[in-house]
């Protein structure tokens, strides 16, 4: 094997991977842009959170942040709660609306994922879930036991 094999092969299961994500985005897009539903992906797997760390998640300003978090109030998908000694602290949970479509999302990825795997000889799928499990923790992520998908953080910072 050359030493790019590796690399091929990863980055083709990758690109099957993200083909799995990508569709289950279009599946909500008439509801939420990509961005809200990482703002519900990261309250679902993060719990609650502040306009603050939905601002650090998504990279951008806390004022697109909060307008982010406002339209998901809006459409019922998230509550936001402010704190009754601190008005300033906000929280921000997911509704059970909320929680359904992330519910929705993932559970697409999953049987997408299963019904790949299922297609692959038992000694092949055994082997590939060994290899997922190691790449994941060469990458320095903590696995999910629910199927959703987080961003990676880079290990070290981007030159």
């Amino acid at each position: 094997m050359t030493s790019a094999e590796p690399i091929d092969s990863a980055l083709r299961a990758a690109d099957v991977l993200l083909r799995v994500a990508a569709q289950s985005v279009v599946e909500v897009e008439s509801v939420v842009t990509s961005p809200q539903l990482r703002v519900l992906v990261f309250i679902a797997t993060r719990g609650p959170q502040n306009p603050g760390d939905v601002a650090a998640e998504l990279g951008v300003h806390a004022s697109n942040a909060t307008r982010i978090s406002e339209k998901l109030v809006r459409a019922g998908l998230i509550q936001r709660r402010e704190e009754p000694t601190d008005r300033r602290y906000v929280q921000l949970t997911l509704t059970r609306e909320g929680e359904r479509l992330v519910e929705r999302v993932i559970e697409h990825r999953r049987n997408a994922v299963a019904q790949v795997l299922a297609a692959m000889p038992d000694d092949e799928r055994e082997a590939a879930a060994r290899g997922f499990a190691a790449f994941a923790a060469a990458a320095g992520v903590t696995p999910s036991e629910d199927g959703r998908f987080t961003l990676l953080r880079p290990p070290h910072p981007a030159p």
